[in-house]
């Protein structure tokens, strides 16, 4: 009887304990966390953005990004706010690496400067996908990645 007890007890504290994690990144099948971008230039491979933030799945797809700050000159956005959405859709699970979508734009308050981070795919902890800058009289497109940090 009591080596039943002891196995129920072991047991539950098994499941328990498989529900933690580092919540770090998508790999625990959100995207809850801290993470850091590179954006490169399409024209030279130069790093042209990046940027440091904070996301946490809203409800359905949306990502709620708190925290953002440029970690480059960002001279489109210099001195203005901006407003950030995104997205995150996933689609799949495959032996602990997370798989979906990503989408976000970044807005600047004054500038009209809009840019947008498109076809994010997410495998694991990496999202990599295509960047575009449009309006305010600035320009330029080029691949993104953004990892936890």
């Amino acid at each position: 009887m009591h080596k039943q007890i002891g196995m129920i007890i072991l047991l539950a504290l098994g499941l328990t304990m498989s529900g933690c994690g580092s919540g770090n990144g998508p790999g625990s099948g959100n995207i809850n966390g801290n993470w850091s971008a590179t954006l490169t230039n399409s024209t030279d491979g130069t790093t042209t953005y990046s940027f440091s933030t904070t996301f946490t799945q809203g409800s359905g797809s949306t990502v709620n990004v708190s925290s953002f700050m440029f970690t480059s000159t960002a001279p489109c956005f210099a001195s203005e706010t901006t407003t950030e959405t995104g997205s995150f859709t996933l689609s799949g699970n495959s032996n602990g690496s997370v798989m979906g979508t990503f989408g976000m734009t970044i807005t600047g308050s004054t500038s009209g400067n809009v840019l947008s981070l498109t076809n994010g795919n997410v495998t694991g902890n990496t999202i990599s996908g295509d960047w575009t800058l449009t309006g305010g009289g600035c320009s330029g497109q080029g691949m993104f990645t953004i990892g936890p940090h």
